[in-house]
């Protein structure tokens, strides 16, 4: 796997494919193999780059607080090491939430969005002391830590009915960094209210959610659809917070269908 030193990490990606750019962006607590269906699916026709954030996967884990905002700079500068203008530019869950922080910050670069089992609302003053309850915990209990709360929370992630993706899930969470995990929580508590920026999204736009995932209710998922200007939404049966894990051939058909249609002029 390549890696690039940018803003003093090694960030560790995935670079596959040529042709027009899309870039995945994983969720918490996840890495790059979260897109191993659709990097080896989309590779075909595009030049797929799917990183690992910092703290997470194979990049530098940095303690502390890591706000939406390190992240896409950390993408768009690893983005312009890899030589890419444009792109495509997918997430899901707190990757969609970094998705939509790399659209308020560089929209000039962005043909299309993918936001996946994800929300654009500011967090509650509820969910901000949970997250940093779990952030704490995390650091608190180390390895061990994270493994109890990846037993916890995998059949949210992972629909129980869907027993081939819960091995690759368990695995992923359980290898999180828990200081990476936790300065993640940390800043995506304090993150920025998207609402009204979805609104003023000039080009294409797929929302994907699973019919199941309680996270992100499919409510939540047809709100954003409702906002952004010129989207579709498509909801996956039989499955929860993955659905490019659960059910990748129905998720990457409408990845398929959106990158098929013509880019709307801006």
């Amino acid at each position: 796997m390549p890696s690039a030193e940018i803003n003093g990490l090694t960030i560790g990606y995935e670079d596959r494919g040529s042709g027009p750019v899309l870039v995945l962006v994983h969720g918490h607590p996840f890495d790059r193999t979260m897109w191993r269906p659709q990097l080896d699916r989309f590779s075909r026709t595009h030049r797929v780059i799917a990183p690992d954030l910092r703290g997470y996967g194979a990049t530098t884990v940095v303690p502390g607080v890591t706000p939406l905002s390190v992240f896409a700079e950390d993408l768009a500068a690893l983005l312009d090491r890899l030589g890419v203008g444009e792109f495509v530019l997918g997430g899901l869950s707190m990757g969609g939430q970094i998705v939509m922080e790399c659209y308020r910050l560089f929209p000039e670069r962005i043909l299309g969005l993918v936001l996946a089992d994800t929300f654009p609302a500011a967090e509650t003053d509820e969910g901000m002391a949970g997250r940093n309850a779990v952030a704490d915990r995390l650091l608190a209990g180390g390895a061990e830590a994270m493994r109890r709360y990846a037993d916890e929370v995998l059949d949210r992630m992972a629909a129980p009915y869907n027993t081939h993706a819960a091995p690759h899930v368990h695995r992923m969470m359980c290898a999180t960094d828990p200081a990476g995990a936790a300065a993640a929580l940390r800043g995506r508590a304090e993150r920025p209210d998207y609402r009204d920026l979805l609104t003023t999204v000039t080009v294409p736009a797929l929302v994907v959610v699973g019919r199941d995932d309680t996270y992100t209710p499919v409510a939540d998922a047809e709100a954003m659809h409702a906002a952004l200007p010129h989207s579709t939404l498509v909801v996956v049966e039989r499955a929860a917070h993955l659905p490019n894990l659960e059910r990748p051939a129905e998720f990457d058909a409408a990845l398929a269908e959106f990158l098929r249609s013509p880019v709307r002029p801006r």
